[in-house]
């Protein structure tokens, strides 16, 4: 059985987890009194998240802790003091892996020289497609990309070569759009998020999805 990455809020419910199951939280952000989310990165914070992840889930040691930025990334500040921050408590044994998520190139770079970067997640898909360089990169370095909003997010991915592509092959749009990130890099993992069993199941067939050449050179210029 392959080893699974749960990116779930709910992970809980399946206490006392499958010896094949791997943990992977994010810090970096918080909910306020409304439930909105607000930017959370003061040093002594982002340690304290990692501690109610810790104690929330049952665990004395995560398997991968990635520190959240800005969403979609493209900022070059610096991010040593709060990457820092959780390499500290991967030497002290709470953490095992490091990860970045909205994160720009030159960022993983510096978050390199503090601690190994293991994971990447980043806004990726056919129609977003800014990270190309970065995701080349991470397959090079062997850093696993992981794809959030593969579908399109909050604005679902719209085009009639996708559609066209799709009936052509026999599958949905989506197994489409999922396979063809798949294909992209073979470092590359997905977070397709569903609240229903029946696209779950549907979103996992597409790994068993192989997209033809020209295929795949009509999805690679929607994003051109």
């Amino acid at each position: 059985m392959h080893s699974q990455c749960v990116h779930i809020p709910g992970v809980t419910s399946l206490h006392p987890y499958p010896h094949d199951l791997h943990i992977v939280t994010k810090v970096g952000a918080r909910r306020d009194d409304e439930g909105g989310v607000i930017t959370s990165l003061d040093p002594a914070d982002l340690q304290a998240q990692v501690r109610e992840n810790l104690q929330h889930l049952g665990l004395e040691t995560l398997d991968v802790v990635n520190l959240r930025l800005a969403v979609g990334g493209g900022s070059d500040y610096s991010i040593a003091e709060q990457f820092g921050a959780l390499a500290d408590l991967r030497e002290q044994g709470l953490v095992r892996h490091l990860g970045l998520s909205g994160v720009s190139a030159a960022q993983l770079t510096e978050a390199q020289t503090i601690a190994p970067v293991v994971t990447v997640q980043n806004l990726y898909n056919l129609a977003n497609r800014a990270d190309d360089a970065l995701v080349a990169r991470c397959a090079a370095e062997n850093i696993a990309y992981a794809a959030y909003f593969p579908l399109g997010g909050f604005n679902p991915l719209q085009s009639q070569t996708l559609t066209d592509v799709a009936a052509r092959l026999g599958a949905s749009r989506q197994q489409v759009a999922l396979a063809w990130l798949l294909q992209r890099s073979p470092s590359m993992v997905l977070i397709p998020g569903t609240s229903s069993v029946d696209h779950l199941r549907e979103n996992i067939a597409a790994a068993e999805l192989t997209l033809p050449a020209d295929a795949v050179t009509e999805l690679d210029a929607i994003g051109q």
